[in-house]
């Protein structure tokens, strides 16, 4: 393909949109992309063909046998699966005219971003554009999460080493951050605000308009990629330090031996107070995101200092609650080191089978530390994983089917399940002197819990 000023924007009534990356926030868009057959904004007939690309034969081959395990989509939305082409070969001829990434960019071992899967996904698309025959600009979109400048500096530069093109003259491309909740089924791709970005003006209206097509609670189009690249990891990292807030109130509470979450419901009785809580802060964005900005910081001669303090304040309260939990120990007259644990949930959030990051896998380490081996239940795991590192007593069915008390009890996720449980059944898997440490605030209050 030459240069060729006449060259235009796919149709978006009729483009082909292709997903690479069918986890958490892949596979719902491919879903809203397939099922919506008539523009949200203009009402005008929507014609599109969807692919859905993933490295991982396994999950290819769930997500075609008509299953998800995240369980992120509805039943409803699981028929739509049958409407989607997926691919899972590295050298799959997909003729599309949009390409999305949404793969995931966690951190490494020195808290610097991994962008290994977003340059191997930026590859991918790069051979898939090079099959074109078409006389249309294919589009490249970035939904992962990267730091400022990511998409121009880094995406951009391996497609056009690969294709030999130019961006702006002969592919475009844009950024549009997900926002994506797991296992939240109130704020749903349809109903958050979409940014949008594109690397020229009419790219810009175009990836606009392409998202406004499905998205009902709207778009935002930032000024730029940089722009929409920066907003994405702010949002993250303003959660992850209002949390580190409240979780060092919640230090100062117990110190002064006063309950934390009654503070935070008085102070919350005032119109502007935002209703964070203590715990801990895990999975692949509030705990991931700060380091993207601190990274891009660094790299600009400037040292975070609150940004960090947050990060360190987070990632330490793991330690800080087994600390709690042993002098409680102590104060009952419990044998510690003997005592029977029970941790209830693994993942990193509530009603979610994720654990990617989980700082509750933080916690376990700390107690194989002190040579305890805690039992685990959590109805979203249906078996155990294997998760290096840590060593765990695994429950295949919950607690209340059992016969067995435990010493100490740490409600560790808030999943629905938990919460319906009453006082009778808490009483009734636990040991006449106890612990219930609620990380969570679900605990009635009746049984007095252990409460950050």
């Amino acid at each position: 393909m030459t240069i060729n000023n006449k060259y235009k924007l796919p149709n978006l009534l009729n483009c082909k949109i292709c997903i690479i990356g069918l986890g958490y926030v892949g596979l719902p868009l491919a879903i809203e992309f397939s099922k919506i057959k008539k523009c949200l904004r203009t009402g005008k007939i929507l014609k599109r063909t969807i692919f859905g690309f993933d490295l991982n034969k396994k999950r290819v081959k769930e997500l075609i046998s008509g299953e998800d395990h995240t369980k992120e989509i509805d039943e409803i939305d699981k028929k739509e699966l049958k409407s989607i082409n997926f691919f899972s070969e590295e050298n799959a001829n997909i003729e599309a005219d949009v390409f999305i990434i949404s793969v995931p960019t966690p951190i490494d071992e020195n808290n610097n971003p991994d962008l290994s899967s977003l340059k191997s996904a930026t590859k991918s698309v790069a051979n898939f554009i090079r099959k074109r025959e078409k006389d249309t600009l294919p589009v490249l979109i970035i939904e992962s999460t990267v730091y400022p400048g990511t998409t121009e500096n880094i995406c951009v530069p391996i497609l056009e080493e690969i294709t030999g093109y130019k961006l702006n003259m002969e592919f475009v491309c844009g950024y549009s951050p997900e926002r994506i909740n797991p296992g939240d089924k109130t704020h749903r791709l349809p109903s958050i605000v979409k940014v949008t970005s594109g690397s020229n003006k009419e790219t810009a209206n175009w990836i606009n308009d392409l998202y406004s097509s499905i998205i009902k609670a709207g778009t935002y189009k930032a000024k730029s990629i940089k722009v929409a690249e920066a907003a994405k990891v702010i949002e993250n990292t303003q959660r992850d330090l209002n949390i580190a807030l409240v979780n060092e109130i919640a230090k100062i509470c117990k110190l002064i031996n006063i309950d934390t979450l009654d503070v935070l419901d008085t102070a919350g009785s005032k119109w502007n107070f935002l209703p964070f809580r203590p715990g801990l802060v895990g999975g692949h964005c509030i705990s991931v995101d700060p380091y993207y900005l601190t990274y891009i910081a660094q790299r600009n001669g400037y040292d975070t200092d609150i940004v960090l303090a947050g990060r360190n304040l987070n990632d330490g309260m793991s330690e800080w609650i087994i600390e709690q939990l042993i002098l409680e120990a102590k104060f009952k007259n419990i044998d510690f080191q003997n005592a029977r644990i029970l941790l209830l949930g693994l993942t990193f959030k509530e009603n979610c089978p994720d654990i990617r990051n989980s700082k509750i896998l933080d916690v376990i380490k700390h107690l194989n530390k002190r040579d305890q081996i805690p039992y685990i239940f959590d109805p979203f795991m249906i078996e155990k994983k294997k998760l290096s590192g840590i060593n765990f007593r695994y429950l295949t069915k919950s607690p209340l089917d059992q016969n067995d008390k435990y010493d100490v009890i740490i409600i560790s996720t808030a999943h629905d399940e938990f919460k319906n449980i009453d006082s009778k059944n808490w009483r009734r898997i636990l040991e006449e002197n106890h612990i219930i440490y609620d990380l969570k605030g679900i605990i009635p209050r009746d049984l007095k819990p252990l409460r950050i």
